[in-house]
């Protein structure tokens, strides 16, 4: 006897709603349709499902995007970077303790407590026939952070691997959920092709019929709800050996639309307003926007940074400001319309030569205009990179706060852990530096605020 087993998969979603209704509804009929011919199915999610970019998300701490998850009847879901290190350790560790299905995430573990009770390194699941799919998951180490954040997070390779191998004799099949990357699928499908599915995410890859690596399946959904996916495979239960697996990935933009798609993405928005537009300090003027030079409000946020972290100097980029701050009443609302970016402060401690060298590369003039997409930023330029207590004479001298810079001085400059990854400034990836979480800086910029004009 062959059976045939599928596994609908969504990935990467980072709250963007736009097609959530008509993927469920056609992940809904199409396993009516398989159960009907005596199919059984699976529903998974490999994580980044909320991005507090989001109004919803932010407004319910990702308790809503869980609530989602419940409706749409998933079995298995991992957890994202965005679940990971954009929450409070408190918010996290609370995070799914209503969810209506398993959570699945082998290298986190609490550096306080017991993990919480929905955190497991595996499962395993059981179709209509008997056949036992083990399951295993893991996320990307963003080691630094999650330290920071009260959580230790081991190499995923290392405890997938060793999952596998001990599963391998419980279980028929062995599929992992990894939200690690598509350069790490495949390092995983090299070292373990006793795996027989790899779901991927965080990479954002598209593999519209899969890739086969080390005859490991390895699948790849895009992002922002684009694709929804479903893995076929078939099992021969004399041979008790998978013989078929396939991928096939649905556009969701092509499906067929929902009834009440436009007016529930309305009562998103309408929901997250009520529970965020309560006034929490009032402004006598407004504070104006500028992406290429200086503004009323880039002045402001640098002041805030000083007053948050009692740096030498500040670095970041005039893109952050999405819409400026207007006069009158002000409240979470518009502070997020202004910082929507899951962004953290962080301080780096460098050589007057270094910040030299780093205030120079600052000045490049190609970045002001680019269109930046990730490491957290979620606004439409990057703008200027606007520097505070740095500046650079005509004869090449730099000075800090008004003094001339010392060559092998350590100074502690705070900027935007976007710029800390390596993509802007190489040398930063390897300074000493403190990411000062868990506050985003629209938290950091809104306590400030409170205290200033209160």
């Amino acid at each position: 006897m062959r059976e045939v087993i599928h596994i609908f998969h969504t990935n990467d979603l980072h709250s963007h709603f736009t097609y959530w209704k008509r993927s469920q509804s056609f992940i809904q009929i199409q396993r009516q349709i398989l159960a009907g011919k005596g199919e059984t199915s699976f529903l998974v999610d490999l994580g980044d499902h909320l991005d507090r970019s989001n109004l919803y998300t932010e407004a319910t701490l990702g308790k809503g995007n869980i609530k989602m998850l419940n409706d749409a009847d998933y079995d298995v879901v991992t957890i994202g970077n965005n679940e990971g290190i954009t929450l409070s350790y408190n918010l996290l560790y609370q995070l799914y303790d209503d969810a209506k299905f398993e959570v699945v995430v082998a290298n986190l573990y609490s550096q306080s407590e017991q993990n919480p009770q929905w955190m497991k390194p595996y499962t395993i699941l059981t179709t209509q026939y008997g056949t036992k799919i083990a399951v295993i998951a893991a996320t990307a180490p963003f080691d630094l952070f999650y330290k920071e954040l009260g959580w230790d997070v081991t190499n995923p390779r290392k405890e997938l691997v060793k999952l596998a191998f001990e599963l391998k004799k419980q279980a028929d099949i062995i599929v992992c959920l990894s939200h690690l990357g598509i350069t790490e699928d495949e390092l995983l499908a090299q070292e373990c092709p006793i795996i027989d599915v790899i779901f991927g995410s965080h990479t954002h890859h598209v593999f519209e019929k899969g890739k086969v690596e080390n005859n490991v399946l390895l699948t790849g959904g895009g992002k922002f709800g684009q694709y929804t996916g479903q893995l076929t495979m078939e099992f021969d239960h004399v041979s008790r050996k998978l013989v078929e697996k396939s991928d096939q990935l649905y556009e969701n933009a092509l499906l067929p639309t929902v009834e009440e798609e436009e007016q529930w993405l309305s009562n998103l928005q309408k929901e997250a307003k009520a529970i965020m537009e309560k006034p929490i300090f009032t402004l006598t003027k407004p504070y104006n926007k500028e992406w290429f030079h200086r503004s009323q409000l880039s002045d402001l946020f640098a002041e805030c940074m000083y007053d948050y972290t009692e740096a030498d100097c500040i670095m970041f980029n005039a893109g952050i400001f999405v819409e400026p701050l207007r006069k009158g009443l002000i409240s979470t609302y518009d502070i997020h319309k202004i910082f929507p970016h899951p962004i953290n402060i962080c301080v780096v401690q460098i050589t007057g030569n270094e910040l030299k060298e780093i205030f120079t590369q600052s000045e490049n003039e190609e970045w002001p205009r680019l269109e930046l997409k990730g490491l957290g930023f979620r606004g439409v330029i990057f703008g200027k990179i606007l520097n505070y207590g740095i500046e650079m004479t005509k004869q090449r001298e730099l000075y800090i706060n008004g003094e001339l810079m010392v060559p092998d001085r350590i100074y502690r400059l705070a900027t935007l852990d976007l710029f800390t990854f390596g993509y802007f400034f190489p040398s930063f990836k390897y300074a000493k530096k403190q990411y000062m979480l868990p506050e985003f800086i629209r938290d950091v910029f809104k306590n400030y605020c409170m205290k200033k004009f209160q």
